[in-house]
């Protein structure tokens, strides 16, 4: 049974004394994240171009409309690093991943996405946005990947598609988690949330209610302990450069399937009951 235990244990980080001995979370680039879903035919169209897309010829005739100063290829529209400080419109219907990243957009509207019924990717990673309208992500369907980190986020932004698979909020001000904050999204696979002001206090029971997570990342928060009622399913489990001194054999047991083991060794006080 000890040995068991163990291995369980070793399985949540704990904030350790050298910065340098826990890798740190790297957003993924927008192109691997498009690229994760294009079927075959797109994949290897998009491969030919030199530069992943960004090629002068990246404005095909066939698409009559694109938002000014973007590039439209294969229902891709990239908009990112253009200063823009409100989501553009005229963005194609048919656009089934739209690239917003690391402009000045403060707000998200209600009409924003109007349309984009066949949207399956967005990102609105490094942005200004501290506000998201309830109704924003209504028309999205189909989405299955949103990327909001490095905003101004101090809430979990409400009524998420139910299609959602994986949602990244790295990096925002999040101090609190609501009970049913993720409620009615059962396809969800993965939520990143680290680098938030949270502490434990700051989920509230119920939290991730209904969730079947594989994984699940709270990696340079304020949690003193592991959060309690985590989802069962989770088989990834980062809770990083946080301030965790002591891990009670019941803070885990219940996670029978976390395999993944970080790189890195526990060096908090481990209290069997």
């Amino acid at each position: 049974m000890l040995p068991h235990c163990f291995f369980l244990l070793l399985l949540c980080a704990v904030q350790l004394p050298s910065p340098s001995s826990a890798l740190p979370f790297e957003q993924k680039g927008f192109w691997d994240f498009a690229l994760d879903s294009m079927d075959a035919e797109m994949t290897m169209e998009m491969m030919r171009d030199p530069e992943e897309g960004s090629a002068d010829d990246l404005f095909p005739h066939e698409i009559p409309t694109c938002p000014f100063g973007c590039q439209c290829h294969l229902r891709v529209v990239q908009c990112s690093d253009l200063g823009l400080t409100e989501v553009p419109t005229n963005i194609p219907r048919d656009t089934k991943f739209l690239d917003l990243q690391s402009n000045r957009i403060t707000e998200i509207k209600e009409n924003d996405f109007k349309g984009l019924t066949n949207l399956y990717g967005l990102s609105l990673r490094n942005n200004l946005i501290s506000k998201v309208h309830p109704r924003a992500f209504v028309p999205l369907k189909h989405m299955q990947k949103l990327y909001f980190s490095k905003n101004f986020l101090t809430t979990i932004p409400k009524n998420l598609p139910a299609s959602l698979v994986e949602i990244r909020i790295h990096e925002n001000r999040i101090r609190k988690v609501p009970a049913g904050a993720f409620a009615g999204l059962n396809n969800m696979n993965c939520i990143e949330m680290g680098a938030n002001p949270i502490q434990n206090s700051g989920f509230e029971p119920g939290a991730f209610k209904g969730l079947k997570l594989n994984f699940l990342r709270i990696s340079e928060a304020r949690l003193t302990g592991v959060p309690k009622d985590l989802p069962e399913s989770l088989h990834e489990l980062h809770l990083d450069h946080n301030q965790i001194q002591a891990v009670e054999l019941e803070d885990l047991s219940r996670y029978k399937n976390l395999y993944r083991q970080p790189s890195f060794s526990i060096q908090a006080a481990i209290h069997p009951q």
